[in-house]
């Protein structure tokens, strides 16, 4: 009996923990990923109520992961902010910071395709997955800054791409590609004729963050707040119950790059993000300042934007061998 009181328990605390990640305007990604943490945690320790634990509990998780799971660094710091967000959020606990340490995330230089590279794999790539693979080089996109993209965030006129609402919250203006324009054209085409069959149908709507499905009511089922890449099929909002057209997954790109990057018979780890780090390393062969460059990316801090100097700088600092000589 106690037993299940305390599942019960549990369970209610999980719930929280959703609706304060909500109230908060969390993306629900952050939300899937910090319930999931929160589920293990309390998992781990035998369904224990949190505020029954503290600093060793959640210390003995992290090394469980760590040494038993060998998770990456970057996993292992994911679910410390999870948990610490459960402890300062939901129980108003506050953990000290002393005795609990972020795990140390190895530097490594990122994997940069020369431009032949890049066009190797882009032309292996066919439809909206080449668009995309366009825009992600062409313009430094993040993958889900590509796939979040809405009608209006366009701009043909200035020919600039906005970025809405990307990591840290925060708008930016990039370049848009002169060789995308025809095909940007033709997608924006295909997203409105799916947009008409769906509105015949009585749907049509589209997710919009909650600040703004209240200031415009009316506005999800507008063609500009329509997504750039929808899907081929509608699906159940996991929020709302509501059946809606999404964005295009993000699973399908990764896939279809990976493959063509092997097909090009390229010997690197490529990835949707390796476009990314391949934009801003040519910007600064082409003379481009590093703030400039901040700026298109979107980084916070300079620091994040200066690692593509070292990877310029690869060869051993631009010596040459005296193998050479």
């Amino acid at each position: 009996m106690a037993k299940k009181i305390l599942d019960q328990t549990c369970t209610e605390l999980v719930e929280r923990v959703r609706d304060v990640i909500r109230l908060k305007h969390y993306s629900y990604r952050t939300e899937e990923a910090y319930l999931d943490w929160a589920k293990r945690y309390i998992l781990f320790h035998d369904k224990r109520h949190p505020a029954e634990m503290g600093a060793p509990e959640i210390r003995a998780f992290l090394t469980y992961l760590a040494t038993q799971r060998n998770v990456a660094a970057s996993t292992q710091n994911q679910a410390l902010s999870a948990i610490l967000f459960l402890y300062r959020e939901v129980l108003h606990q506050e953990i000290e910071p002393i005795l609990l340490s972020s795990a140390k995330r190895p530097e490594r230089l990122p994997t940069v395709l020369t431009r032949d590279e890049v066009l190797r794999v882009i032309n292996l790539l066919t439809g909206a997955h080449k668009l995309m693979a366009q825009l992600l080089y062409g313009s430094g996109l993040r993958l889900m800054d590509c796939l979040r993209l809405r009608i209006q965030d366009i701009d043909f006129e200035y020919k600039t791409i906005t970025v809405r609402d990307s990591k840290g919250e925060k708008d930016r203006v990039t370049p848009m590609p002169d060789a995308v324009l025809p095909d940007l054209r033709r997608q924006i085409e295909r997203a409105r004729l799916l947009h008409e069959e769906d509105l015949e149908a009585g749907f049509g709507e589209v997710y919009l963050p909650d600040a703004l499905e209240i200031k415009y009511p009316n506005a999800a089922r507008e063609l500009i707040w329509q997504y750039l890449f929808p899907a081929p099929r509608r699906s159940l909002d996991p929020r709302s119950g509501k059946e809606r057209r999404h964005h295009l997954d993000a699973s399908g790109l990764q896939r279809a790059v990976k493959a063509a990057a092997r097909k090009a018979g390229i010997q690197k780890r490529v990835s949707c993000h390796t476009f990314r780090h391949s934009f801003a390393t040519h910007l600064l062969q082409n003379g481009y300042d590093i703030r400039t460059i901040q700026e298109l990316l979107g980084h916070k801090d300079l620091r994040t934007t200066m690692v593509y100097t070292h990877v310029l700088q690869r060869g051993g600092m631009a010596v040459k061998s005296p193998l050479d000589d």
